[in-house]
C-alpha cells in the first residue's frame, strides 16, 4: 500500500516543493511505495527558480512539479496522507484544514534559504544546503518499516528524526 506524505510551506514554492522531489526521487531510487506531494496555505503560483535550480543540478526531473495550495489535499476526492510535513514555522503555526484519514503530523522545519544573504550565490548555496538537509531526513524516513508502524510509532520515529 502506498504511503502518502504531504509536505507543506505557506507559499509552496521552496521548501516543501524540494521535500515533494526528494522524497519522490529517493523513493523511487530506493524501490519504496511511498508518494510524496507538497502545498501551501498561500501559493505563491510559481516554483522558486533556485529551487528548480537545485533540484536540476541534482538530476532531479522537476517537469511536473507546480505550486498549489493545500486545498486540493483536504477534500474526500485528494489522496489519503499517511503522514503531514510542515517545512517552514508560519505554515506550522496556522490552522491547517481537515486532512482526510487523521495523518501522522510532524514539523521538519528548515531557515527559508530564499532570504539567504550573498546575492544570487549566497541563494544557490543556501538551496543547496537547504536541499542536501531535506534529502537527508527524507532517506531516514525511507528507512522506516512504514508499512508495520502504527500512528504511535511513527509519530515517534518521525519526531526522533526531527531531533537528529
Amino acid at each position: 500500500m502506498t504511503t502518502n506524505v504531504l509536505i507543506l510551506c505557506t507559499h509552496n514554492s521552496a521548501r516543501s516543493v524540494l521535500g515533494e522531489a526528494m522524497l519522490n526521487h529517493l523513493a523511487s531510487k530506493a524501490g519504496k511505495d511511498v508518494r510524496a506531494f507538497s502545498a501551501g496555505s498561500a501559493p505563491g503560483g510559481r516554483l522558486n527558480p533556485f529551487a528548480v535550480e537545485s533540484l536540476t543540478r541534482a538530476g532531479i526531473d522537476v517537469s511536473g512539479y507546480r505550486s498549489k495550495s493545500w486545498d486540493e489535499f483536504a477534500g474526500s476526492h485528494a489522496p489519503v496522507m499517511r503522514i503531514v510535513i510542515t517545512v517552514c514555522d508560519s505554515a506550522a503555526a496556522e490552522a491547517c484544514p481537515y486532512w482526510p484519514g487523521s495523518p501522522v503530523k510532524i514539523h521538519w522545519g528548515y531557515p527559508d534559504p530564499s532570504v539567504a544573504p550573498g546575492g544570487d550565490e549566497g541563494k544557490r548555496v543556501a538551496f543547496e544546503l537547504t536541499r542536501q538537509a531535506i534529502g537527508y531526513r527524507m532517506l531516514q524516513l525511507l528507512a522506516l518499516p512504514l508499512d508495520s508502524m502504527s500512528d504511535e510509532e511513527l509519530q515517534q520515529a518521525l519526531t526522533a528524526i526531527s531531533e537528529s
